[in-house]
């Protein structure tokens, strides 16, 4: 029970990777809070961890909005009394071009998801985690670390979020908060699975799979597991890291 008797918030945890961490932290003995848009996943999954003996509570909410970022924060105090990890999980891939076709929409809704959500959550939560001196996980991407064909906003909205990492690791560290990011690469989730679709269709997954050493794509549950180790006490003396999740693609084979 690695998280026992703390609290979590886990942003996007309807589905996906999300929700493997949700119900990953549940098992350890966290508390958990479940965040999404649609109210239907988030119930799901919440009902998911209860019948498995595990604490959780359900709260819609856009984390682009201020507002509901405050709402998120307040209801958590209110049924838990604390927060221990904040995970950022939550974001979107809205344009797959390179900047000269990127419309100016595709590249704000990108960095709003996935950059400006973890920023605004992290900035409501902080006063919290201060006082529990806690830790806060952000779900990055290797891509944070390399570059990708047609992939310019979402790279250098990752790109930012492990730089904001290290930032905010400077910054919180001597009031003992840690900071840290987990670096996933091709793992089957609802985020992509079109993309993972359309390369099966065209035979390109071979190229993909060529690129990791390992030579297989990631489960969610390979991401949940790195995650636990960074928000557990077990990592008490790490912060300011991204961790590689990716089957060994950022060891660069060519």
């Amino acid at each position: 029970m690695r998280l026992r008797d703390k609290v979590a918030v886990v942003t996007g945890s309807g589905t996906g990777l999300g929700r493997a961490v949700a119900r990953r932290f549940a098992g350890e003995g966290a508390g958990v809070v479940v965040v999404g848009r649609r109210e239907q996943p988030i119930t799901e999954a919440v009902k998911e961890i209860e019948e498995a003996g595990g604490r959780a509570i359900a709260v819609t909410g856009d984390v682009t909005v201020e507002a509901d970022v405050q709402r998120l924060t307040a209801s958590t105090v209110d049924v838990f009394g604390r927060i221990d990890v904040l995970v950022n999980n939550a974001g979107a891939v809205v344009s797959r071009t390179s900047v000269g076709d990127c419309p100016d929409d595709g590249w704000d809704r990108t960095i709003e998801a996935n950059l400006t959500s973890a920023f605004r959550c992290s900035r409501a939560m902080l006063p919290h985690l201060v006082r529990t001196k806690g830790c806060i996980v952000q779900i990055a991407s290797v891509f944070s670390l390399l570059g990708a064909a047609n992939s310019a906003a979402y790279t250098a909205a990752k790109g930012g979020l492990t730089s904001l990492t290290r930032a905010m690791a400077i910054d919180y560290g001597s009031v003992g908060v840690r900071v840290n990011a987990v670096c996933p690469a091709y793992i089957e989730t609802d985020l992509n699975r079109e993309l993972l679709a359309e390369l099966r269709r065209t035979g390109r997954i071979g190229t993909v799979l060529d690129r990791l050493p390992l030579g297989q794509l990631g489960r969610p549950d390979d991401v949940a597991y790195a995650a636990l180790y960074l928000a557990s006490d077990e990592a008490r003396w790490i912060t300011g890291i991204a961790l590689p999740v990716d089957g060994g693609m950022s060891a660069g084979r060519i």
